[in-house]
């Protein structure tokens, strides 16, 4: 059996020593803590004050959850009436639609008519030439008894006043006299007038309209709730509500703003960390990193329960040296994916094991190991003109036809 070389059996003992120096490489070991890895601001849709704020500094918060309010501008109706006509949606600028059309919407009262009257058509006496603010009074048209109706002196200036119809059916421009009594005995007349229409009550708004609370049609009652506006104006006039959200799931950071606080639109109200940002920031010397590198694979231990384990990567390592370290050290970001046993400033143990070469690695490096000693061995080939010196006490075996060659010393002659 073919015994192997002294030169492989060098080359298999090299590739195990460096396996086994691999093997006794260090592992790494570093403490870390969960730190944010990005933050985001939550800005003022609208100018406005803020009704109120639902979170504070470290509360954890979902998407979609409400953060704060804003507070509205309520319009009330400023009498009874009907809805006649409405010239804003949510989103739209109030004083945009009060230039255009004059009001944001109009209010057709329960009174439609009104009589400007005066006492030169009174029946010629003391008392019906006295009227009084607040006296009810009967109408009858002159040329049509048939139409009457009851009103409300609502004004007086000297022998003129004002009468406003809560009752009857008119047509604008009727003559009508008006009495006392509702029998309209001559004797209780105290004046005339003429019929005219009451124009319809125009609502005014300011802001960005937020909500609508009547329709076209609706009948309302003086201090029913008209609309909500905000001040300031909506990005493309699109409403999103007076409730700011959060937008992703994480912990609110920071709260600039206060219940009854004005902000402008655009302002920063809010900041949270958002939970998929999470990632673990360690401090590692230099001579601890040589063997690591952006895309290594580590394992991570919460320092506080042993049985969380989680696995990281290293997505990036700073190229400055940080400040204040007694030993030139660098600070390693590892992202992993968090659970929720995980919040932010909790402290994490790093673990790093150094590569391990395969068989097939180890295989191949003792076959180049060999490859790289031939050539010498070829070298010295050449260098005795093709032959291999025998060493003193090895015998060689002679080429077919030829003798042996004996020693100086056997034969007792030199050559």
């Amino acid at each position: 059996m073919k015994k192997p070389g002294w030169k492989k059996m060098l080359a298999l003992l090299s590739a195990l020593c460096l396996l086994t120096g691999a093997a006794a490489a260090d592992t790494l070991n570093a403490s870390g803590t969960v730190e944010p890895g990005e933050t985001v601001t939550i800005f003022a849709p609208i100018g406005g004050k803020v009704g109120s704020v639902k979170v504070e500094k470290g509360m954890k918060v979902e998407a979609g959850e409400i953060l704060a309010e804003m507070k509205t501008e309520k319009v009330y109706a400023p009498a009874d009436g009907k809805i006649t006509g409405i010239f804003v949606r949510p989103g739209d600028d109030a004083e945009e639609a009060v230039n255009s059309y004059g009001a944001v919407m109009y209010l057709e009262g329960s009174t439609l008519y009104t009589v400007s009257a005066s006492t030169g058509k009174a029946y010629s006496s003391v008392e019906t030439t006295l009227v009084h603010v607040g006296e009810t009074v009967y109408l009858q048209c002159r040329k049509a008894k048939t139409r009457t109706g009851v009103g409300v002196i609502t004004a007086v200036d000297g022998s003129s006043y004002t009468v406003q119809v809560t009752e009857g059916s008119f047509i604008v421009g009727d003559s009508v006299y008006i009495y006392r009594d509702g029998t309209y005995a001559t004797e209780t007349r105290i004046g005339g007038g003429s019929v005219s229409r009451v124009s319809p009550v125009a609502v005014s708004a300011a802001g960005a309209v937020v909500s609508v609370a009547v329709q076209d049609g609706d009948q309302v009652r003086k201090g029913d709730l008209l609309m909500e506006t905000l001040e300031g104006s909506w990005d493309a006039y699109e409403m999103t509500g007076t409730r700011i959200l959060a937008e992703t799931d994480g912990v609110v950071a920071e709260v600039s703003v206060a219940q009854g606080d004005t902000v402008s639109k655009g302002g920063a109200m809010i900041k949270i960390y958002p939970i998929s940002g999470m990632r673990v920031e360690a401090v590692i010397a230099a001579d601890d990193l040589k063997e690591l590198q952006i895309g290594d694979t580590v394992q991570l231990e919460l320092a506080a329960d042993e049985s969380r384990q989680y696995t990281g990567t290293i997505s990036r390592i700073s190229a400055l040296a940080e400040e204040g370290t007694e030993e030139i050290s660098y600070r390693v970001y590892i992202d992993f994916t968090p659970d929720e046993y995980i919040s932010f400033g909790m402290s994490m143990e790093i673990t790093a094991e150094p590569e391990q070469k395969t068989e097939t690695e180890t295989a191949g490096e003792a076959d180049r190991t060999e490859e790289t000693q031939e050539p010498a061995e070829t070298e010295q080939k050449e260098s005795t003109g093709g032959k291999t010196r025998q060493r003193p006490g090895d015998r060689g075996t002679a080429p077919e036809g030829e003798k042996p060659a004996e020693t100086a010393v056997e034969n007792g002659v030199s050559e």
